[in-house]
């Protein structure tokens, strides 16, 4: 089962959705992320054009990868069904030709780089299994990504946080998908009353490029934010989804229905902040088409707290922004979350999903 979130910018949903994730990895079902205005200043973001399939793999489109626990597929880990003994004065019996290796190492190394330069990291190839400094065995290591050390002073905001996300993709086990729009921010937005405001009648939605993402990935459920806060990049991203539940039926190439695959998420912080409550209170007015509701579902998260929190300290760049802290973010994180576990009735903590539906 096919799991898409989508998210407005890098650490969205692993701040308002990394204790559902957590449940769902645990139970072996794949989870794509779509970070949506993870573009910076020098991005265009295509304004709203179909990319093309040079700019699709180069961003790691595609990539739908489910990662399986590291350790328990370690090479290393494996011993030999038969012990080879090595004669005397000669190579043992399965070794290839040298210069033969040597091309096809070369060989693997080209067909590696091709293959990792459409994902979000890449890994080296080493078809002898044996440790060497140069082609190190890259599932014996530790962390993720290229063995090229990261200079993070030298990166801009948006590089940044999208290598955390990055990471994020890693830790949860799951993938992501950058469309690289260019955040609010390089679109003319100033200042917290402009961003927590009012979306600009020439700032449309991406609705064909998510409809389109959405659809080749072909989820089981899909998730938008909520758009608490008023963030316009959350408004427009919210906007795409209403738009979906609205579509009608269509003779060529139908769609899926989205009533009932569809949920909006609370936005956390935000929600926390501003003591959400629900859809149609609290100042937040949803355009739902006739004949369509929204009904609360509650995720227990009691078990996987830990994992959530340890997700959104990966994101580094934000948490002196959002939490001042990480305890601060501990504390958020348990206030919020045992409020939400109250008004489902679990004992505990929970996360709070708001499913379409049909009365």
């Amino acid at each position: 089962m096919t799991h898409v979130f989508v998210a407005p910018h890098p650490d969205d949903i692993a701040l308002s959705c990394g204790g559902l994730i957590a449940s769902l990895r645990d139970l072996g079902q794949t989870v794509t992320i779509l970070t949506v205005y993870s573009g910076g200043g020098s991005s265009t973001g295509n304004g709203g054009r179909p990319m093309t399939e040079y700019q699709r793999a180069a961003l790691g489109f595609g990539n739908k990868a489910n990662w399986p626990l590291t350790e328990a597929f370690r090479r290393d880990n494996i011993a030999p069904d038969y012990e080879v003994t090595t004669p005397v004065g000669g190579p043992p019996p399965w070794q290839a030709d040298p210069e033969k290796l040597d091309v096809t190492q070369q060989r693997a190394n080209t067909q590696a780089r091709q293959f990792w330069q459409r994902a979000a990291w890449t890994r080296s190839a080493n078809i002898t299994n044996a440790e060497a400094d140069d082609r190190p065995i890259a599932d014996s290591l530790g962390g993720q990504g290229s063995l090229v050390p990261i200079n993070f002073d030298a990166l801009d905001a948006m590089e940044r946080r999208k290598l955390e996300e990055e990471r994020y993709a890693f830790f949860i086990e799951g993938s992501v998908i950058f469309l690289d729009l260019p955040d609010a921010v390089y679109r003319g937005y100033e200042g917290d009353q402009q961003l927590l405001g009012a979306v600009r009648e020439d700032d449309l939605p991406p609705y064909d490029l998510l409809r389109s993402e959405i659809l080749r990935l072909e989820p089981q459920k899909v998730y938008f934010p909520l758009a608490v806060g008023g963030h316009v990049d959350h408004q427009l991203c919210r906007e795409v989804g209403l738009s979906l539940l609205a579509e009608g039926r269509r003779w060529v190439m139908p769609a899926p229905p989205f009533v009932g695959r569809l949920s909006f998420y609370e936005d956390f912080p935000y929600a926390w902040w501003r003591d959400f409550s629900g859809p149609g209170r609290d100042g937040l007015d949803m355009d739902l088409p006739a004949g369509v509701t929204l009904e609360p579902q509650y995720a227990d998260i009691t078990d996987e707290m830990d994992r959530k929190a340890a997700g959104i300290q990966l994101y580094s760049s934000q948490l002196p922004r959002l939490f001042d802290s990480d305890q601060g973010l501990l504390d958020d994180l348990a206030g919020y979350h045992a409020r939400i576990a109250l008004a489902g009735g679990i004992s505990g903590y929970a996360e709070r999903y708001w499913s379409t539906v049909k009365p």
